[in-house]
């Protein structure tokens, strides 16, 4: 009995005797000396002979804690700020992980259980006595530290917040890119590297041009060799997406060299003045190129393509081989009949006036009942007769006239006429230099020297025996049925129009001198414009008001063009003042010749589409989708368009 009583004595001392110790010492944990006593015995634990440090478990001496150094930036290295910006969060470790275990670490679990967390969730470490929050250490209160050090804390932490990266500007200095809260969370711009990469061949350039650097030709060797590489990575390039993948390395060896560049020459004010000059050089090479752009625009658009001139010659030569029967066009009685439906189209260009006929009559109701009056000069007489002939639009009746056929139209009683053929009108033409050369270049257009730009005003001496006529440019595209003009009724006004007052420059003060008293007196400024292309008239009315007079006494009194320029729309605004009736906007839609933003929707529900403007759909510079628009008229596999080269 006695001796089995001493062996359980024995057994207690040997079991229980351990695990009350060892609980013992965990309680006593939370003293610090206690814990780092125990940190130190754990790292220097050794396994087989191997005395070295466990690095599993994150340390610092108490000893190697600095204090937060008071500066901002500095010019040395890029390396160095961002160091910098990292000083004021304490590294916890100097050394580096050799491997990666793929379990958890036994004593992690060990410290992280002797953890204790507060009901704000802030945790404390044992031992430390520093609170923690989510893993980092606490701050010291600043009434812990010393002056210089909280106002190095606090300007570190306002640069944190607020500096996205240093970035080294034009004059070697570093500077601070504010960050926008809103903007943090926004997709990076896609042509932010091809940007970085223009900034920097401007920079060079800079350098370049410094005389300096001039001095130091091995730093002008690599600069221009870096110009070479930027320029050719950079390309035509406009995202980032376009680069290729050496684009990085191309960068960064730029901006190394651009460094070399600021220890060179840092003069901020000398490289200030030479931005000033290359942008005060730029500004004026971008307004001698747009002048020269918009006289290049101008000559473009009033040059006859080489097709376009071909085609006439062409028609011309077999017009003239047929038999006088069959130059002649069927259907001659419906010319005057006033119950049927008459267009006038005065134009020389046989293509586009093929377009207008084509386009209306596949819109047209009762074919039968359109009659078309084309009037053309001289030299395209042959050649219109011969298209229309060689390709009639269906039902319809078509009549060519020759302008010089008008026998009634001459200078003695055509005001126009008597200016066109001045002196002075002529040297405002084509006189090669001119004191003071007008600055818009538009009305210097050679068609205001052509009656036929002029015959609008004259619509009831040329359809006697008519009562309504729809004036059609040669540029229009018609894309509904327009019989429906007929039958509008004007209400006592001559013609029929769309204002185009929901554009600023449209106004009446764009296209007159209100400067003059006679304007100033008798319109207003502000008046809503309205634009020519597709006009209803009533003839009856225009012969009551007797219209062609008043147009004839504003154009003597314009004999010197001070009350306007040249040009049809502003006598036109003059002459049917106070006598327009406002059409609803989707019968005539404007600008596929100068506006690539008109919708297509407002194209597609458009009765007429108008490529007024200088963009031309049978041009090169004719905006390109708006093109098909006009060109599904176009039969190209015709034999006289074929031999003209007269393609899509």
């Amino acid at each position: 009995m006695v001796v089995r009583n001493l062996v359980l004595l024995m057994l207690c001392a040997t079991v229980v005797a351990p695990i009350v110790l060892y609980t013992h010492r965990i309680g006593t944990f939370k003293s610090a000396s206690s814990r780092n006593e125990y940190m130190e015995e754990v790292t220097a634990f050794t396994l087989n002979g191997d005395s070295r440090h466990l690095h599993v478990l994150p340390q610092e001496s108490s000893t190697n804690l600095k204090e937060p150094v008071g500066m901002v930036y500095t010019e040395n290295s890029t390396q160095e700020l961002k160091l910098i910006e990292h000083k004021s969060a304490r590294v916890l470790s100097a050394t580096v992980e050799e491997s990666q275990s793929g379990g958890e670490n036994p004593i992690t679990q060990v410290t992280d259980s002797a953890q204790k967390v507060d009901e704000n969730g802030i945790s404390k470490t044992l031992g430390s006595g520093q609170e923690t929050k989510g893993g980092r250490e606490r701050k010291p209160a600043e009434s812990e530290k010393e002056p210089n050090v909280i106002w190095s804390e606090r300007l570190l932490e306002n640069v944190s917040r607020n500096v996205d990266a240093s970035v080294e500007d034009h004059s070697g200095k570093f500077t601070l890119n504010r960050k926008h809260p809103e903007k943090q969370n926004e997709p990076m711009a896609q042509d932010a590297r091809v940007r970085q990469l223009k900034d920097q061949l401007i920079r060079a350039k800079v350098y370049m041009s410094l005389a300096a650097t001039k001095n130091n030709p091995h730093f002008i060797r690599e600069l221009r060799l870096r110009i070479k590489e930027v320029q050719r990575v950079l390309g035509a390039a406009t995202k980032d997406s376009e680069l290729p993948r050496s684009s990085y390395d191309k960068l960064k060896a730029m901006e190394q060299t651009l460094t070399k560049g600021v220890q060179i020459y840092d003069d901020c004010s000398a490289n200030v003045k030479k931005l000033r000059a290359m942008l005060h050089a730029t500004e004026e090479q971008i307004r001698v190129h747009r002048k020269q752009t918009m006289f290049l625009t101008q000559l473009t658009a009033k040059t006859i393509p080489k097709g376009l001139h071909c085609l006439p010659l062409q028609l011309t030569s077999k017009f003239y081989a047929l038999d006088s029967s069959q130059q002649q066009f069927p259907n001659q009685e419906k010319l005057e009949d006033p119950s049927l439906y008459h267009y006038a189209l005065f134009s020389d260009n046989v293509l586009a006036s093929a377009v207008v006929v084509n386009s209306t009559i596949r819109h047209a109701k009762d074919p039968e009942k359109h009659v078309f009056h084309i009037v053309t000069d001289r030299l395209n007489y042959a050649a219109m007769r011969m298209w229309f002939l060689e390709n009639r639009p269906g039902k319809a009746t078509v009549q060519v006239q020759n302008v010089e056929e008008f026998t009634w139209l001459n200078a003695s009683y055509s005001p126009v006429l008597k200016q066109l053929g001045s002196p002075s009108m002529i040297d405002y033409y084509f006189r090669a230099h001119r004191a003071n050369p007008d600055s818009n270049f538009k009305f210097r257009n050679p068609k205001y020297l052509s009656i036929l730009n002029h015959l609008r005003f004259y619509l009831p001496e040329i359809f006697p025996k008519l009562n309504k006529v729809l004036f059609l440019d040669d540029d229009v595209v018609v894309q509904k049925d327009l019989t429906p003009l007929w039958s509008l009724n004007l209400r006592g006004n001559v013609i029929g129009v769309v204002e185009t007052c929901g554009v600023s420059f449209h106004r009446f003060d764009r296209y007159l001198n209100f400067s003059h008293p006679l304007i100033a007196k008798n319109f207003s400024p502000r008046a809503c414009g309205w634009a020519y292309g597709m006009n209803i008239f009533d003839l009856n009315e225009w012969r009551r008001q007797n219209i062609t007079v008043i147009y004839h006494k504003w154009q003597e009194l314009n004999h010197d063009r001070l009350l306007w320029k040249l040009g049809t729309l502003p006598p036109g605004l003059i002459t049917y003042w106070k006598r327009t009736f406002p059409l609803d906007r989707s019968w005539h839609v404007l600008g596929l010749g100068y506006n690539p933003n008109v919708s297509q929707k407002e194209i597609e529900r458009a009765a007429v589409i108008h490529y007024n403007g200088n963009m031309k759909p049978w041009l090169e510079i004719g905006i390109p989708k708006f093109r098909n628009y006009w060109a599904k008229y176009v039969d190209y596999d015709h034999i006289f368009l074929r031999e003209c080269n007269i393609n899509p």
